[in-house]
C-alpha cells in the first residue's frame, strides 16, 4: 500500500477463523488510511509504528466487542504502539502536528486509537478523546 504499511499489516487479526478480507471500497480506505499513517509517521519524526488492529470485519469486529459503528469496520481507523513513546506523547505530537485526523484517542494507557474521516468528502472532526475504565472524555 505504502512504504512502511502494508495491506497485510492493516488487515491482520488474531482472530485467525474469521475472515478478516476488506471489500473494494474497504481497501481503498485503507489505502487512504495507509497514506495517512505515513503522514502520522513523518510528524513522530520517522518513529516505527507498531500496529495493533486496523480493518476489522464484522465477524472480527464483533468477536472484539466493539460497536458496528466503530471506524476499523470501514477501514479507516487504526490502534497502535509508537516504541519509546507514551499513548499521551504520541496524542500530543499528533495534535501539534496539524494532521487532518479525525478522531485521536488514547486508550487505557496503553494504545493510540487514529482515524481518518469515513469518506473522502467528509471533514475530520479533530476530537481528541481519552478511554479508559473511567469512561470517555476530552483529551486535555
Amino acid at each position: 500500500m505504502t512504504p512502511h504499511f502494508t495491506l497485510a499489516e492493516l488487515t491482520a487479526t488474531n482472530h485467525r477463523t474469521l475472515d478478516n478480507t476488506p471489500n473494494e471500497a474497504e481497501t481503498a480506505n485503507l489505502q487512504r488510511l495507509a497514506e495517512f499513517l505515513e503522514q502520522v509517521k513523518e510528524a513522530l519524526d520517522g518513529k516505527p509504528i507498531m500496529v495493533n488492529s486496523a480493518f476489522r470485519s464484522k465477524a472480527v469486529n464483533d468477536a472484539v466487542g466493539s460497536r458496528d459503528s466503530s471506524q476499523h469496520r470501514v477501514g479507516v481507523a487504526c490502534d497502535f504502539r509508537v516504541p519509546g513513546m507514551t499513548p499521551d506523547e504520541v496524542v500530543r505530537a499528533i495534535m501539534a502536528s496539524g494532521l487532518e485526523y479525525d478522531q485521536i484517542i488514547r486508550e487505557f494507557d496503553a494504545w493510540t486509537h487514529i482515524s481518518i474521516s469515513n469518506t473522502v468528502n467528509t471533514p475530520p472532526r479533530k476530537q481528541a478523546l481519552i478511554i479508559d475504565k473511567a469512561g470517555t472524555r476530552m483529551f486535555a
